[in-house]
């Protein structure tokens, strides 16, 4: 199977000579992070793991050669011997990460954004800025293909700068992105580098209401799209009427199988079933016709 081609694409931080595909759920359980890292390895797919506080995907990748750096994030510091405890600092903070009292400013580190709003509106300039470390990236090797994750550290609160971190530097060709499931801000920062998504389903009536989120976030982005509908049962067809209705390219309906998940929870490959490899080979050449390249 060949990499998907490249298109050129204009505003956000999509990147020419990059493909960058989302693939999120707006619930989880779904099964999307198995179809991502099986659809990478048919699609010739790199794999960037973005759901930082709970990355499973290397556990079936089993990447080798891997790289690790640090994640960090700016804190502000307060000369307290010459602070006039003005109190401005605490009052431009949106994130009540600063607090004034009677003897000092407190700061409150897990809610700092790094906005550095506080440096600004200080007039003595007495703030200036320390390093801490939020969580890692982990950057590897399957074949010829560059898998990459973030790990949010444990007690962190805020997963977007290490998500940022890691889709900032994106290998060329085409990248499948494993988002966090849901419709939250980590998944919005994650969209803003992509090109197009596939959303992943389940057909019960929470898979139907969450795939309805899911679709009006991407369409916000005017971002092409599809859907694959996991774990289909013969006679549950509600998200396929769903899509109908929405004019919605299903790429593929994957059924559920004993087999399957027996090969799944044994942390193997899926596409080591014929069946299933056959059903990844028919996604990776749809793809061509939902996203519009020349």
């Amino acid at each position: 199977m060949q990499v998907l081609p490249t298109q050129v694409w204009v505003g956000d931080l999509r990147e020419e000579g990059k493909l960058n595909i989302a693939v999120l759920s707006g619930k989880g359980g779904t099964g999307k992070t198995t179809l991502s890292t099986n659809l990478c390895v048919v699609a010739g797919a790199n794999y960037i793991d973005c759901d930082v506080e709970e990355p499973n995907g290397f556990i079936f990748l089993n990447p080798s050669q891997i790289k690790s750096r640090e994640v960090k994030v700016d804190y502000p510091v307060v000369d307290s011997g010459k602070c006039t405890l003005c109190g401005a600092c605490a009052q431009v903070c949106q994130f009540n990460a600063l607090v004034k009292t009677k003897r000092e400013i407190v700061l409150f580190e897990k809610l700092c954004h790094s906005c550095h709003a506080c440096s600004i509106v200080c007039q003595p300039e007495v703030i200036t800025f320390g390093k801490r470390v939020v969580g890692i990236i982990e950057e590897g090797k399957y074949g010829n293909l560059t898998c990459k994750r973030g790990i949010l550290n444990v007690g962190e609160p805020m997963a977007v700068p290490v998500i940022k971190e890691l889709l900032e530097d994106l290998p060329e060709g085409t990248n499948l992105i494993d988002c966090a499931p849901g419709t939250s801000c980590n998944i919005v920062s994650a969209l803003r580098y992509a090109n197009g998504a596939i959303l992943v389903t389940e057909p019960s009536s929470l898979g139907l209401h969450d795939l309805k989120m899911a679709v009006q976030l991407v369409r916000n982005f005017n971002l092409p799209f599809g859907v694959i509908i996991n774990k289909y049962e013969v006679g549950e067809d509600r998200i396929q009427k769903y899509c109908q209705q929405e004019n919605i390219k299903i790429l593929e309906v994957i059924p559920y199988s004993r087999e399957a998940a027996e090969v799944y929870s044994s942390g193997k490959m899926i596409t080591e079933l014929p069946e299933y490899k056959e059903k990844f080979e028919k996604i990776a050449e749809g793809l061509r016709e939902v996203f519009p390249w020349n």
